[in-house]
C-alpha cells in the first residue's frame, strides 16, 4: 500500500498543475486498477483541508463535502473513517477547524474526555474546555 501525500491528494483534486496532476492521476488510477488501497492519514487530510481553504478559496461546504466523497472513496484507506466522519460533520456544523475536529475525535477515542483550548469558538461546542 502506498500512503499519499498532501500534494499528490491536491494536485489530483484541483488540478492546478497539468504535469503534476497526471501523475497523481495515474498513481491513483494505477491502483485503483490494481485492486489497490491508497493511505490517507489524518494529518495529510487536516492539510488538504488548509490548503483548499486557505491557497484555493474553496468554501467550508465544498471542503465538506470533498471529504465526505473522501471518506466514501473505496480505493482509499484512513486509520479511522468512523472518527474522521464524526469529525467531517462537526466541521460543517461548527465554526472550528476541521484538525479541532479531528483532534477532538481523537482524543476522545484515546479515553479523554474533552480538549482543553483557547479557541473561543469552540468552547461553545462539546468536548472542548477551557484550561483552569
Amino acid at each position: 500500500m502506498i500512503a499519499l501525500d498532501t500534494n499528490v491528494l491536491v494536485r489530483y483534486v484541483v488540478e492546478d498543475d497539468a504535469r503534476q496532476a497526471a501523475r497523481a492521476a495515474s498513481l491513483i488510477e494505477g491502483a485503483i486498477a490494481a485492486g489497490e488501497s491508497l493511505f490517507v492519514s489524518d494529518v495529510v487530510l487536516c492539510e488538504f483541508v488548509w490548503v483548499l481553504g486557505a491557497s484555493y478559496g474553496v468554501p467550508r461546504a465544498t471542503i465538506g463535502a470533498t471529504l465526505r466523497e473522501l471518506l466514501r472513496a473505496k480505493h482509499l484507506a484512513f486509520s479511522a473513517t468512523d472518527r474522521l466522519a464524526r469529525a467531517v460533520a462537526a466541521f460543517g456544523a461548527g465554526r472550528g477547524d476541521f484538525a479541532d475536529y479531528v483532534i477532538r475525535e481523537q482524543a476522545l477515542a484515546a479515553g479523554c474526555d474533552r480538549v482543553a483550548t483557547f479557541d473561543r469558538a469552540l468552547l461553545r461546542e462539546a468536548g472542548f474546555t477551557a484550561p483552569a
